[in-house]
């Protein structure tokens, strides 16, 4: 009978162990946030899953219909419902891509966000959850408070279908800095393998590093820690973060990043199963992605690294390390909170900004500044930091230095002005073809910043002179003088107590016609007659110039108004406007012979209606659109590049 027993006994083993498939290779799963997927999944990451990738749920997901401790295919999240996606994911899809096809993967997730390595560590974890925040208990509590327990209880049945070949862990920020790190991994390592009946030789351990230096990491101090955790635990391996891109916060991976880190994680693996893989051959290669955060600006100081644009349009802000308790970056009507990473600096990276020129400021507990890396705009009425996020080159040729060209100069002249009793500042572009010709003389543009910006805007952030440059060289343009002063509107309106808004800006008129005018005139060789002189301006300064060029017509003959805050002009008042310009449409037409109108396409200016109402009237007149842009100087460069054509052509 006792023989009878122990064959059956044999038998029923036999079977069990026939169940066990050797090509189903099963990864326990286990750490911090970055395991536990804190980047949302995107459309590409749920469709075309090789049902070969199985995922045994920790948790049940009734929306994903899955039930703890059962096999699905491995659509995210891996982690628990609400969690994105992982480095298990892309690990799992990149395996299968380089294992013969009767192979499968199977992956067993748990992880817990900010938890400490102790929290995996049988001996303490019941003091562990006993003390941990308030926001981490009802993720414990989604694994009974035994994460550990549960990952071991998971992979005890899914050795019942497959072979543990590897234990993947990604952890450490939260221990960030802490000499007992490498002595705790190896504490839940060496329980796994004995709960587990493996052998460390067979299940080696993946160790992911947090992000990376070179990616602004705040944990990236950790990094030498996970490099050499072999030295503590010999079959451990280090996964590279190096280049990898991340979220603002420089903590957690973003989506690309973490498919890239699955992918690295799943070419340490290979080599240890015996695959041979070329990484040179793959886009995953450390090395080929590319080093930093993308390009440095085109608006730094010099020798300033920082900051730097991606290929995504996504800049990336480094501030050296400071006193503040807090810092911010306010860029296009959005601030970010930095973070302080582990050499002391202050970093983030923004979400993808629009192509073209911004402000933008740092506030350190509160007080705004300039950010030292960036050169100074004046702009918001007052110094500003400025980034360039580029357009491709073809598109930014024309606002772009061209080395095969000649270029003209911006000089920078001073002359009294007896209506303010002192000096005024004006920038004065004259072409290349200048100081070649000295008997020639020329037509001249008198070109206007807008509200809160100054002399120094077209030329700094608008890059008159290479459009310019650009436009003559090709034959678009003839060659002319442009000048730029101050419109007196340096300042945002209402910053003057008691000042109305025909005031704002109106002093300007005067000394433009009588000193600034007359001093052009004396200095430069210019054409003096009105058929030789042109004013445009952007914003507020487009409202200049037609205040002042519409009732002067005896002075200009070509007018343009980019953004223009143009006000009471209607259907009903056009014939009085202006000191009765447009009373007269023949008349009109024959004194102006380009009258320009434009806009970004985003703007909600009346433009376009002023431009239609003028048609209607029979005003001759130019409407431009440009397209995608909002009140901002990618618009402006555009609209200047557009309105030269038109000047001073016989």
């Amino acid at each position: 009978m006792k023989k009878l027993l122990l064959a059956l006994f044999a038998l029923v083993a036999l079977n069990v162990q026939a169940k066990v498939d050797p090509k189903f290779y099963i990864f326990l799963c286990f750490g911090q946030s970055n395991m536990e997927g804190a980047a949302r999944p995107e459309q590409m990451d749920k469709e075309n899953v090789d049902p070969r990738f199985k995922l045994m749920a920790a948790v049940d997901n009734p929306e994903l219909g899955r039930k703890m401790g059962e096999w699905s295919t491995a659509v995210p999240p891996l982690c628990r419902p609400g969690n994105g996606l992982t480095p298990a994911d892309y690990f799992g899809r990149e395996m299968l891509k380089h294992l013969p096809k009767d192979v499968k993967i199977g992956v067993v997730h748990v992880a817990i966000g900010g938890i400490d390595i102790r929290g995996f560590m049988p001996d303490s974890l019941s003091a562990y959850v006993q003390r941990a925040p308030g926001w981490m208990k009802g993720m414990l509590k989604a694994y009974d408070d035994n994460p550990y327990e549960r990952l071991v209880t998971l992979a005890k049945k899914a050795q019942k279908d497959g072979v543990i070949k590897g234990i993947l862990m990604h952890q450490g920020e939260t221990n960030s800095g802490d000499p007992r790190w490498a002595g705790w991994v190896n504490d839940v390592y060496t329980h796994l393998l004995k709960d587990l009946n493996l052998k460390a030789k067979n299940v080696p351990l993946l160790a992911g590093e947090a992000v990376h230096e070179n990616r602004g990491g705040v944990c990236a101090g950790m990094n030498p820690a996970v490099n050499d955790l072999y030295k503590t635990i010999p079959t451990a391996h280090a996964v590279s973060s190096k280049s990898i891109t991340c979220a603002a916060d420089h903590l957690h991976f973003d989506a690309a990043g973490y498919r890239e880190l699955g992918r690295r994680y799943a070419y340490v693996m290979l080599p240890l199963m015996g695959v041979k893989v070329d990484p040179k051959d793959e886009t995953h290669d450390p090395e080929s992605v590319g080093e930093g955060f993308g390009t440095t600006a085109s608006t730094v100081v010099p020798a300033a690294e920082w900051p730097k644009v991606d290929d995504q349009n996504r800049a990336t802000f480094v501030l050296p390390k400071n006193e503040a308790k807090k810092m911010i970056l306010d860029i296009c009507n959005k601030k970010y909170e930095m973070k302080k990473a582990f050499d002391g600096s202050w970093r983030v990276t923004t979400d993808p900004l629009v192509e073209g020129f911004h402000y933008y400021f740092v506030e350190a507990d509160g007080f705004r500044a300039v950010d030292p890396n960036s050169q100074a705009f004046y702009g918001c009425g007052l110094f500003a930091g400025g980034i360039e996020i580029p357009e491709k080159p073809e598109v930014a040729a024309y606002y772009t230095y061209n080395m095969n060209i000649e270029h003209g100069q911006v000089r920078e002249c001073y002359y009294h002005s007896g209506i303010e009793q002192g000096p005024r500042r004006c920038y004065v572009y004259t072409p290349a073809e200048y100081d070649k010709n000295p008997n020639k003389r020329y037509p001249v543009l008198y070109l206007q910043h807008g509200m809160g910006e100054d002399e120094t805007g077209w030329h700094n952030q608008g890059h008159m002179a290479f459009i310019m440059d650009n436009a003559i060289a090709e034959g678009r343009a003839v060659p002319m003088i442009v000048v730029m002063d101050n419109g007196n509107c340096s300042y945002s309106f209402g910053a003057k107590r008691g000042e109305s808004m025909m005031e704002f800006g109106a002093s300007f008129t005067p000394i433009m016609l009588t000193e600034l005018i007359p001093y052009i005139d004396k200095n430069f060789r210019t054409l003096t007659d009105r058929e030789n002189r042109a004013m445009a301006g952007l914003s507020w300064g487009g409202k200049e110039t037609f205040d002042i060029a519409l009732t002067n017509l005896d002075k200009f003959s070509y007018i343009g108004a980019f953004s223009g805050a143009i006000f009471g002009v209607s259907e009903q008042s056009l014939d009085k406007v202006y000191n009765g310009a447009f009373a007269d449409p023949a008349a009109f037409n024959q004194k102006v012979h380009a009258l320009f109108i434009s806009m970004g396409s985003e703007e909600n200016f009346q433009c376009k209606a002023m431009s239609e109402m003028l048609t209607k009237r029979g005003i001759k007149n130019t409407y431009y659109d440009s397209p995608g842009t909002h009140h901002e100087w990618l618009t402006w460069r555009r609209s200047l590049n557009e309105f030269i054509p038109l000047l001073f052509k016989k």
